[in-house]
């Protein structure tokens, strides 16, 4: 099944255990917010924080796994073309406009798009965040790049559950997150 996700916009994709999930950046340089929950359970869900403690970086690679907050294995890592992925950052939301860039008002934000499209009311997401360029510094201090993905980058997922995926193409064009700009993502499940 393929979906593409527009641009500031997210879908709920129920998936399976076993079968593979192939993320692309269509145009390039755009951020992917990846949510998910187990089926039938808003309680277990997709932690970065588990999933860097578990690998032990702050870096996926293929190979890796990504875990839920009860350190159960959620995905596989099958395939990685850009490598370079964010663990940190919560999901845009109408506070951080508005403390960022004073518009959080009627501003689509991933937050919204993603309980949206699970039909939840979490107050805050911390999903994994595909394509994102985060550098961390020797002082401690992160900054937000561009990223270095290219039009047709890829990566693919094996569920190692049944998941309901919340997914948001990023709504930031304010900054380098997105590179200035928002464009659509597709998801292809097999």
């Amino acid at each position: 099944m393929q979906y593409i996700i527009q641009a500031c916009c997210g879908q709920a994709i129920d998936v399976a255990a076993g079968q593979s999930i192939t993320i692309t950046d269509l145009e390039g340089q755009q951020v992917v917010d990846f949510f998910a929950e187990v089926q039938g359970n808003h309680n277990e869900f997709v932690s970065p924080g588990v999933t860097l403690d578990v690998n032990e970086s702050l870096r996926l690679k293929t190979g890796d796994r990504i875990y839920s907050n009860l350190y159960r294995p959620m995905f596989l890592i099958l395939h990685d073309d850009v490598c370079e992925h964010d663990l940190l950052h919560p999901c845009c939301r109408r506070e951080m406009y508005d403390f960022f860039y004073h518009n959080g008002e009627g501003h689509p934000n991933c937050l919204e798009n993603i309980n949206h499209a699970l039909k939840t009311a979490h107050p805050i997401l911390q999903p994994i965040n595909l394509f994102m360029h985060t550098e961390l510094h020797a002082d401690g201090s992160l900054s937000v790049k561009a990223p270095v993905s290219k039009a047709g980058d890829r990566i693919v997922l094996r569920a190692l559950m049944d998941v309901r995926l919340g997914i948001a193409a990023c709504s930031v064009s304010e900054s380098a997150c997105n590179a200035g700009r928002c464009s659509a993502i597709g998801v292809t499940v097999e």
